[in-house]
Order: structure tokens, then sequence, then C-alpha cells
């Protein structure tokens, strides 16, 4: 037998494999011990074989938070672990109540957005959407890039919604969790779909995405764009495409992204650039880089994030980084906790997205000079709440003109 269970009266999240990461990584502060750090992981079996996740970024797929058991993969003799194949694309359909989520946080800014997906395919290992996956009783690491959920009747619920007594229109924003254009959205067009239903009634509305498929849909974006309803940002976290390859594997490379900021800003779409997130001791040293390129591109406005590292993506992303960047592993993480209190993440509201102390206000400072020289956001684009025309509801007749 090749597939434990395990009971466990603890989460087995906490107990079993996400354990061993948190002692590669003492390890790993030793001097010199990178390589005694990932011989501990690859001891404990809780790698995944790379002829499995070919093509993805997680190397790690432990049981979510909530699940009562943990299941560990082991050679029991018989050489079973051959059978067990590559994590191939799975995608489920879901159907949801509603559509718009709704959010009260206060230091972003919109109040409403639309997930057309669950999962991302694009996998990048520092996502912090990746813990949403423990809620559907599936992984935050591999399952997260692999098993997918699309909402084919997102365009109908949206219509139905927008459709009802003191419905009040302002931004949705939509590519803030997982992205909407990633390689499924070819086959499902929910996206398009979705913005078919927008434009038709006048709502605005804010993408981010990492995908030059974006680009696909410049005939509606453009129409909504001259009613000042549309707006896309591309988020930029290198220029390396090597880098990029392992870290987001399947989302569009950073070539392609800049040269759908191109295609947008001469549709006439406001477009901007977001360079997130931000990683200390990885990316950060291409911050101007990067807004020089997207300026150039046609980007109008920028915005950043720092590196975030919410309950599985911690473990996840140390894993990533002993794997392809063990000489870098000390300072990275020494930088990621000198900017959250000594700890990998701090969820505080104000903190979370820009990070504390000397170093986080560095690269504050460092990005705002070098966007205020390129002629980044010297206006922002608002977009318009007062065109939007409320669907007719079922049932209804259309009114006489």
């Amino acid at each position: 037998m090749n597939n434990a269970i395990r009971q466990t009266s603890d989460t087995p999240w906490e107990r079993a494999k996400v354990e061993q990461i948190v002692r590669a990584d003492i390890a790993a502060f030793g001097q010199g011990r990178a390589e005694m750090a990932n011989a501990m992981i690859e001891q404990s079996e809780i790698r995944v074989r790379p002829d499995r996740n070919r093509g993805r970024s997680a190397g790690i797929n432990p049981s979510g938070r909530f699940e009562p058991v943990s299941r560990h993969v082991f050679d029991d003799g018989w050489n079973s672990l051959e059978e067990l194949p590559p994590f191939k694309t799975e995608v489920q359909v879901e159907k949801p109540r509603t559509i718009i989520t709704r959010n009260e946080t206060p230091d972003i800014s919109f109040d409403r957005s639309i997930n057309p997906y669950r999962g991302c395919e694009h996998g990048c290992v520092y996502c912090f959407a990746r813990p949403t996956h423990a809620y559907m009783g599936l992984s935050p690491g591999l399952d997260f890039e692999s098993k997918l959920f699309a909402k084919p009747d997102a365009a109908k619920l949206l219509e139905r919604e927008l459709s009802k007594d003191g419905y009040q229109p302002r931004t949705i924003a939509i590519g803030t969790n997982t992205d909407p254009y990633q390689p499924i959205e070819k086959q499902y067009r929910i996206m398009r779909e979705v913005l078919e239903v927008l434009d038709a009634h006048n709502h605005p509305v804010g993408i981010v995405t990492k995908s030059a498929l974006v680009t696909r849909d410049i005939d509606i974006l453009s129409r909504m764009a001259e009613r000042g309803l549309a707006k896309v940002a591309l988020s930029v976290t290198t220029l390396d495409r090597m880098l990029a390859r392992v870290m987001e594997p399947r989302a569009s490379t950073p070539t392609k992204r800049l040269e759908a900021i191109r295609q947008l800003s001469e549709a006439g779409i406001p477009a901007s650039v977001m360079v997130a997130p931000i990683i200390p001791g990885l990316t950060d040293q291409e911050i101007e880089r990067i807004l020089d390129s997207a300026r150039a591109a046609g980007a109008r406005d920028a915005g950043y994030v720092i590196l975030r590292l919410p309950l599985e993506v911690a473990p996840i992303f140390k894993d990533w980084l002993l794997r392809h960047y063990p000489d870098r592993y000390r300072h990275v993480m020494s930088l990621i906790r000198s900017m959250r209190d000594g700890k990998d993440y701090d969820s505080e509201f104000g903190k979370r997205m820009k990070g504390a102390g000397p170093y986080a206000w560095q690269i504050g400072r460092r990005f705002e000079i070098a966007a205020r020289k390129l002629g980044l956001n010297s206006e922002r684009t608002r977009l318009r709440n007062d065109l939007f025309r409320a669907p007719a509801r079922q049932g209804e007749q259309l009114s006489l003109l």
C-alpha cells in the first residue's frame, strides 16, 4: 500500500506535512545548511516526484487544514509508487447561488468582486488564494493548480443580481482572487459572457490578470472604456523569463504581459501595471525595470503589493524556495520576517499588503520615486457609475419607449 491515511487529533496540516517544512526552515537558518533542509524534506517523502508535477510550481500537496485525516505517500516495497499518474488539470462545474462577492475590508479599494473560477492553473507558487481550496476539501498545494472549478452560470447569476431592487452600481473587481483569464477560459469563455452582461448594462469593471488572453476581449473592453466603464491591470512579478517559468509556470510570459498592456493601451483601454507580489531578495531589484518597461508599453497607473504568505502558502513557498533557490533561502525569509514583525505573515489591515519596518519603507519609497519619474499615477483612472441600466427582471416585459 502506498497511500496511508492517519487519523489525527489536531489539524493534520499543522501536525504532519507542514511540521517537516518547519523543521527544514529551522535547519536552513544554520550556516550553509540549505542542503540539509532539502534532505530533511526529501527524507520525509512529502514532496511529489518531479515527473508528477512537471509544469507546476508547488512541490507538495498537503491535506487541507480542515481535513480530519492526513495522507502520506511512501514506498511499501512493491514498487507501486510508479503507478501514481502525473497531476493533470481537471475541471468541475460549480453551481453557486450568487456570483457577486461582497467585502468590507478597509485596505482594498473595492467592495465587490466576481470569481468565474475557483483554483488557478497559472499555479503561481506565492498565490494568496491557495488556502481557499481547503474549503473544498482539497489541498492548497498541487490540487489548487490542477483541480479547478468553473462557474458557467456566472453571467446569468450576474444579470439576476444586477436587476434586484435597490442595487447600487460600483466597480466590480475581477481577478482579485483567481485569474479570470487562466488557460481554461479559452474553452469556457465565462469571463467574456460576464463582460457582455456588464457592457449591456453599463456597469463599471476593473480587471487584474497575468494573462495575455485578456486581449481577446478588446472589442468589448474598448467599447466600455469609451464610456469610462473599464480598466485593466497586468500583474508583472519579474522580467526574468526563467524565474517566471518556475514561479508562475502557466501564466503568460513577462514579455507577453507587456505586449498585452501595449495592445490594451492602443485600443484606448486604461491599462496599468501591478508589481505584485514583490519578493524581497528575489524580485525587488526589478521594481524600476518593470515600471519602466510597463510605462514604455503604455501603462498609465501602477501599484505594488509585498509578498503575502498566509496559512498554507508559507510552507508551499518555503519548499519551492529550497528547491529552486536554496542559496537565497536565509536572505529571502529574513527580509520577509523583517517586514512582518518577525513572522512569516501579519494579517493586520494596513500592514498585510505593504509590510512594515525599514525594508518595507525602502521598497515603498523606491516605487514612489520611480513611478513619479515615469509619470505614472499622475491622474488615477476613475470609472463611472452613473450610466448603469438595471436589467429587466425575469418575467417582466420590456418597458415601452
